[in-house]
C-alpha cells in the first residue's frame, strides 16, 4: 500500500513540473497566437489600404477618361460639322443646288442615313450583350439537374 502511495505521490510531484512546464507551453503557444493574430490584423490592414489606394487611382483614371471621351465627342462632333459644312458649301458654289432650303435638306438626310446605318451596327453587334453561347451551353446543365431533382 505504501509503494502505491509513493507511486501516486511521485506522480503527483511529477505531475507538478509538467502542469507548470505545460502552462509555460501553453503561455508560450497563446502569446505566438497573438502575435500571429496581430501580424495578420497588420497585414489585413496594409492590404485594404493597398486596395483602397488602387481603388482610387482607378477612379481618378475612369474620370480622366470620361472627360477626355466627352472632350473628344465635342470636338469630333464640331469636325463634322464642318465637314458636312465645307461639302455644302461646296455643293453650293459648284453650282450643283442652288437652292438654300434644298442644301440642307441633303444635309439633314445624309446625317440621318449615316444615323440608320450606325443604328443597324449597334443592333447587330448588341445580340453579343446577351451572352447567348453562354446562356446555350447553360440550357442542358439546369435541365439535367431538374431531372436528377425529379428523380
Amino acid at each position: 500500500m505504501m509503494d502505491s502511495k509513493n507511486t501516486i505521490n511521485e506522480k503527483l510531484l511529477d505531475g507538478k513540473p509538467a502542469t507548470h512546464g505545460s502552462s509555460k507551453k501553453d503561455s508560450s503557444v497563446l502569446e505566438d497566437l497573438q502575435s500571429l493574430w496581430q501580424e495578420l490584423r497588420e497585414l489585413s490592414h496594409d492590404h485594404i489600404q493597398l486596395a483602397t489606394l488602387e481603388a482610387q487611382l482607378a477612379v481618378k483614371g475612369l474620370v480622366t477618361m470620361i472627360v477626355a471621351g466627352v472632350m473628344m465627342v465635342i470636338l469630333l462632333s464640331f469636325a463634322w460639322l464642318g465637314l458636312v459644312a465645307s461639302i455644302v458649301l461646296a455643293l453650293y458654289e459648284y453650282g450643283v443646288v442652288t437652292n438654300s432650303a434644298i442644301l440642307v435638306l441633303l444635309t439633314v438626310a445624309f446625317n440621318l442615313l449615316l444615323a440608320l446605318i450606325l443604328l443597324g451596327v449597334i443592333r447587330g453587334k448588341g445580340q453579343y450583350l446577351k451572352f447567348a453561347a453562354t446562356l446555350r451551353s447553360l440550357k442542358p446543365m439546369q435541365s439535367e439537374h431538374r431531372n436528377m431533382e425529379n428523380k
